[in-house]
């Protein structure tokens, strides 16, 4: 088969459907061939067992889909060594700094402060009345709030900075002009921040600002270095909880019971959190591993420097392991899905993430008790050509 006849990843941009062939792939070529959109030879892994392999096996490098010549899955719109700084962060004092900061028990008060701008965002939504697109007045709003009081900037700043998201996030066979300067652009914004005058105090930056002071700190921890990791963890943090929050509305909107019971039972919150993380298909390119010796997979041996896409929506619903996995099932006892990823590079801010769903969800069912769409699901237009899987506008009505 030449590179022409291979299949073309990524599959479906929409949202709310599985696409068919991660079924098929799954069960019938659980490692298979694709060709990425720059043109490139990758490896697609549609099962549980061998993504949970991929994702836990350190042979398979993250920082390493950043060299040159290397096959991608689209071209880099964040510079090479944005990439490569963070997979080099070796200061224990940065670790530190950064994991205190994605800890919900690092701030007291988060979770009433969470619950307070969930609450006055839908004051105003229900101000105005419906349809209200919910990802401009709700989601985006609350999720960059969030991470902006990560950080340690104001909160009003919330819009400028998911703007840079916009560009940032595309993904293009090519590269295209805007994209450096549209990271420069938000890296001179975090560098103003944490070398302002008075000097931050709170958040990320006012740890980066304490950690500059110690005579431990390695001469490698730069600002440029502090300012990226602030950078990326805005970016990576905003997109992926504003956008789990806009699949679950629609979830919820589709499914009336489950929100039903959701205010019925709300201690029930932390397991329907994880699972509707299971069954949200928001990942829409899959995790890329660049392989960095010869690796048996299944039944492929997977070379050295070949790419690895590693399909979440193939795992999360694979029936081995999640009995009828299309259901959404608030009982399922095990769910050890891979939507906050595996190995090394599990998500360090799965706990606050759930903890930023969970608050948004019980205030959304509590609050809007007829939600729904105010147009076909079918006719939500879904971005096309970003890392996320993401509805242009969300219009709902209750």
């Amino acid at each position: 088969m030449t590179l022409a006849d291979l299949p073309t990843f990524p599959l479906s941009r929409r949202g709310d459907v599985l696409p068919p062939e991660a079924e098929r792939l799954r069960a019938e070529q659980p490692v298979a061939r694709v060709r990425t959109m720059t043109g490139d030879e990758a490896w697609l892994v549609s099962s549980y067992a061998l993504a949970k392999q991929v994702l836990e096996d350190e042979r398979f490098s993250l920082k390493d889909t950043a060299n040159p010549g290397v096959p991608r899955q689209y071209a880099l719109t964040i510079p090479p060594e944005v990439v490569n700084n963070m997979g080099n962060i070796n200061s224990a004092g940065l670790r530190n700094a950064v994991m205190k900061t994605l800890s919900p028990r690092a701030d007291k008060e988060l979770g009433g402060w969470l619950e307070a701008e969930a609450h006055r965002l839908l004051d105003t939504v229900i101000a105005q009345g419906g349809p209200a697109d919910l990802r401009d007045a709700f989601t985006e709003p609350y999720s960059a709030a969030l991470h902006c009081r990560l950080l340690g900037v104001p909160t009003d700043d919330w819009r400028r900075l998911m703007s840079g998201i916009d560009v940032a996030f595309i993904t293009s066979p090519q590269p295209f002009e805007g994209s450096t300067p549209n990271w420069y652009k938000d890296l001179g914004y975090m560098l103003e921040k944490l070398n302002a005058d008075p000097a931050p105090k709170e958040g990320l930056l006012g740890r980066f600002v304490e950690l500059r002071r110690s005579p431990d700190v390695s001469d490698q921890v730069s600002d440029e270095l502090l300012a990226t990791v602030a950078l990326s963890l805005f970016g990576a943090g905003a997109v992926s909880t504003s956008s789990f929050l806009l699949h679950a509305i629609i979830m919820l909107a589709q499914h009336p019971e489950l929100a039903e019971r959701l205010r019925g039972e709300p201690a029930l919150i932390g397991r329907a959190v994880d699972e509707m993380l299971r069954v949200n298909l928001s990942i829409g390119d899959a995790l890329p591993r660049i392989a960095l010796a010869d690796v048996q997979v299944g039944e492929v041996l997977v070379k050295q420097g070949e790419l690895v896409l590693v399909l979440i929506e193939g795992a999360n619903y694979d029936p081995e392991v999640f009995p009828d996995p299309e259901r959404i099932d608030f009982d399922r006892q095990s769910n050890p899905h891979l939507a906050f990823g595996g190995g090394q590079h599990f998500c360090p801010a799965s706990a606050l993430g759930r903890t930023h769903a969970e608050i948004a969800i019980t205030a959304l069912v509590e609050r809007l008790p007829a939600l729904r769409l105010a147009l076909p699901v079918d006719q939500l237009a879904w971005r096309p050509g970003f890392i996320k899987r993401l509805p242009e506008r969300l219009p709902m009505i209750w």
